[in-house]
């Protein structure tokens, strides 16, 4: 977006730097006629009354004498243009300053023929003594002739009256509708002996670059062929990579498990970084599925048995009749509440996984004594507090409860009659040891154990929810739990952020 107001601006600084260069031309070739017609001037032995005003010193300028250059000046953004020349008036020229200019004249001419500069020789009052038609005829109430007569050097910039109609594409060019003008004043003895004014068309951007057009040509196709380069670079890096993780998209949705694959060209670091981000939610999601089709049917194995049961006792209480015993009647009515009560204990236990795996942190936190004060008291074994009671723990008391009350509740369940829980702090990180003195879980089990509903009690009403249930709870929590080896029984650790 920026590029074409650069571009705009060198198209200004370039067309002024014309202007100034028209300028100088112009000062050059005055320098030049002013020195011949002061020349002419002592030749003739015009007296000094004859001359014009008396030029003051100019404190500003440099004491270089006898160089004094002159600096071009005129600033196409910051001057003015001004209206056309005005016409000269008539007026008389005193006739030494005539006969001078008479002599000039054809010189001027010749050199009007190769410069294309318009020349007017004025004499010390601003009276057009050589130059074109209006020889005898006054210019002195131009503006920068005016300034000339009091010795001062003066430029300007004023619309040119055009020969022609100007070409549209020159339209673009505010150069093309303007005429410098310079007046040189000419100095005798400290005094204003007549004037130099020149005045031409500044050479015009677009023919200035017409000139050149082999060089414009060879940087358009320089131009060109590097947008084509960036352009194929573009596609290569960014489009085409973006059009295969959209193509990827596609299959993933339609279930190819094929597509959660990196793809062969990422192009840029940030494109790498989003197709591993994509691949990743992908697989995550994947798994997530996986896991709820798991988890359904498991649900419905869990549920279906209990529900077969009491069907299956409910239809042979009905079909019966009077056939059927009290002792078989109470049989099958015992088996309906049995499986009835594993129903009930399904649907609450799969009620608290659902709030542990949406469980949002709550920020609080607690002890591992705290924690173990709520445990209601279970008679079946002992339990024994070792180091690291009072750590703190990014946990609340609530849910560090329910996480050891299942712990505990299993190794009661698996013949335990003494359950050690200590804690050890490392850094941001404590680490809780739960172990007892059980029957231990068989190498086989030992990779099953966190799955749901696997259980080695069913017939006894477990529902093998409880380890799910806990995992669940200190995911949220941001901790882990793991099985680790131990010389008798069961040993949990559980790892969970540190209270700073």
């Amino acid at each position: 977006m920026a590029l074409p107001l650069v571009g705009l601006f060198f198209f200004r600084l370039y067309e002024n730097q014309l202007i100034r260069q028209t300028e100088g031309e112009l000062i050059a070739q005055g320098a030049v006629v002013a020195a011949v017609y002061a020349d002419a001037v002592r030749t003739a032995g015009i007296a000094p009354e004859q001359l014009g005003a008396p030029i003051s010193a100019d404190p500003s300028r440099d004491n270089n004498y006898p160089y004094e250059p002159i600096e071009p000046q005129l600033d196409l953004a910051s001057d003015s243009v001004l209206p056309s020349r005005p016409a000269a008036l008539p007026a008389a020229a005193d006739p030494a300053f005539a006969a001078i200019g008479a002599r000039l004249d054809p010189i001027l001419d010749e050199t009007q023929k190769t410069t294309l500069a318009g020349f007017r020789l004025l004499d010390p009052h601003g009276v057009v003594i050589a130059g074109g038609g209006e020889v005898g005829q006054t210019l002195a109430a131009v503006e920068e002739v005016r300034t000339a007569l009091t010795g001062a050097y003066a430029s300007a910039l004023r619309l040119r009256i055009p020969d022609q109609p100007t070409p549209p594409l020159y339209s673009v060019s505010r150069g093309t509708k303007v005429r410098v003008f310079v007046a040189l004043p000419i100095e005798i003895d400290g005094r204003v002996a007549g004037v130099v004014y020149l005045s031409r068309t500044p050479n015009n951007i677009v023919k200035h670059l017409y000139g050149e057009r082999g060089k414009v040509t060879l940087a358009a196709i320089a131009i060109v062929g590097g947008t084509l380069l960036i352009g194929l670079v573009f596609i290569r890096t960014v489009s085409r990579p973006i059009y295969a993780l959209i193509e990827r998209t596609k299959r993933i949705a339609a279930g190819d498990r094929e597509a959660i694959r990196p793809l062969a060209h990422h192009g840029t670091r940030e494109m790498a970084e989003l197709s591993a981000a994509f691949l990743d939610m992908a697989t995550k999601l994947q798994a997530r599925s996986d896991s709820i089709q798991t988890f359904a049917t498991h649900v419905s194995h869990e549920l279906k048995s209990p529900l077969t049961a009491i069907q299956g006792a409910a239809e042979l209480l009905r079909d019966s009749g009077g056939a059927m015993d009290e002792a078989e009647r109470r049989r099958f009515s015992n088996n309906i509440v049995t499986d009835a009560g594993r129903l009930n204990l399904l649907v609450r236990r799969l009620l608290d996984l659902a709030r542990a795996e949406n469980l949002a942190p709550s920020g609080e936190s607690t002890t591992l004594n705290a924690a173990l004060t709520l445990l209601p008291i279970d008679t079946r074994l002992e339990l024994q507090k070792e180091a690291g009671g009072d750590i703190g723990l990014g946990i609340s008391a609530e849910n560090l409860g329910i996480v050891l009350a299942n712990l505990i509740d299993n190794s009661a369940r698996h013949g335990a009659r003494l359950v050690t829980v200590g804690a050890a702090g490392a850094g941001d990180r404590v680490a809780i040891h739960v172990g007892d003195d059980g029957d231990g879980i068989s190498a086989a089990n030992r990779a099953k154990i966190f799955e749901p509903f696997f259980t080695t009690r069913r017939e006894t009403g477990g529902t093998g929810m409880g380890l799910g249930i806990v995992l669940a709870l200190l995911k949220a929590h941001d901790g882990t739990i793991r099985l680790v080896d131990s010389e008798r029984g069961t040993r949990f650790e559980i790892n969970l952020p540190a209270l700073i």
